[in-house]
């Protein structure tokens, strides 16, 4: 059953891209990490554990390989291994995986993690000379405060390097001790340059997430479970609020949260679509603003079809 649900997905993520003139996708947010790794991510989901709060199942509960097979059957041409630790002396660990996974997986973005420890620059600075392209920063699961100062080097070399960090900072779906808009705007005082990008649009914070995109020029929001069904029901993105996404359509990138969505992947895709703010805007955030972010070369589209970067 589990090939016929793929068959019928791909279908369907195919009909979206056509129908906007998409030759592929970009997806910043997706997670691969270590087998036992991921599975205590699963059944910390499948418990609806207190930073969960809900029902939460798992649509594509597969094997590695058949989880890239299926991205890349979505036409997702680059995508990440978000993974963050939530406690000391396990981020360089995550990271090595992350190096081993990205050089058997050409397409995935080389990840990198960081935690509040001591030797944290060091480690941060041999991942982004290792070539890593991007970051995963978790202030609800890894229950730190993104202004320690055993982080301070390693955001200020970050943000001189312009390696981006996806950063789960908004209270959804459970608040964190240091989650919200008021950490992440003190250290973007101190790190203006620093390529932060806010996960899920910064969920249920929207507003004041937007506020800080439009202050800082570096800032910017993944889409990831934003607008969805399952995410409207708890935390609706305003309305009044959707003319603020046009004006930064340059900087809100598609994010997935794939595997671990209670729905199929293309339901985040139409989602973005119904919020009816055009097909420029959409190619631009489900493709070429993650191609530009990431410095990908231009792709022509399959079947007659071709997009912008």
């Amino acid at each position: 059953m589990a090939d016929v649900a793929d068959a019928a997905d791909v279908r369907d993520v195919l009909r979206f891209r056509e129908r906007v003139g998409l030759p592929a996708l970009v997806d910043v947010h997706t997670h691969f990490m270590p087998d036992r790794v991921l599975r205590k991510v699963w059944a910390y989901f499948d418990s609806a554990g207190p930073l969960i709060g809900r029902e939460w199942p798992i649509t594509y509960r597969q094997a590695e390989d058949e989880r890239v097979a299926l991205l890349r059957a979505f036409g997702v041409r680059a995508f990440t291994s978000m993974l963050y630790p939530h406690k000391p002396g396990m981020a360089e660990w995550l990271n090595g995986w992350a190096a081993g996974f990205a050089s058997r997986t050409p397409d995935c973005l080389r990840t990198a993690t960081l935690f509040p420890e001591a030797g944290v620059e060091t480690y941060v600075r041999r991942a982004v000379e290792g070539g890593a392209r991007v970051f995963k920063a978790h202030f609800q699961v890894g229950a730190y405060d993104p202004n320690d100062q055993l982080l301070d080097g390693a955001w200020g070399l970050l943000a001189e390097a312009g390696v981006p960090v996806v950063t789960h900072c908004g209270s959804g779906p459970a608040p964190g001790k240091h989650t919200g808009p008021e950490p992440v705007g003190r250290l973007l005082a101190r790190h203006p340059g620093l390529r932060l990008v806010v996960a899920h649009m910064g969920m249920p914070e929207y507003g004041d997430f937007l506020d800080l995109a439009e202050r800082y020029g570096e800032v910017r929001l993944d889409t990831t479970m934003a607008f969805t069904d399952f995410s409207e029901a708890m935390a609706p993105f305003p309305r009044e609020a959707r003319g603020r996404l046009a004006d930064l359509g340059d900087r809100i990138l598609l994010g997935s949260d794939f595997p671990n969505i209670p729905y199929p992947y293309v339901h985040q895709l139409e989602a973005l679509e119904g919020l009816g703010l055009g097909e420029d805007w959409l190619r631009a955030v489900c493709h070429d603003n993650g191609a530009r972010l990431f410095g990908l070369a231009r792709q022509a589209g399959p079947r007659g079809f071709s997009g912008n970067s």
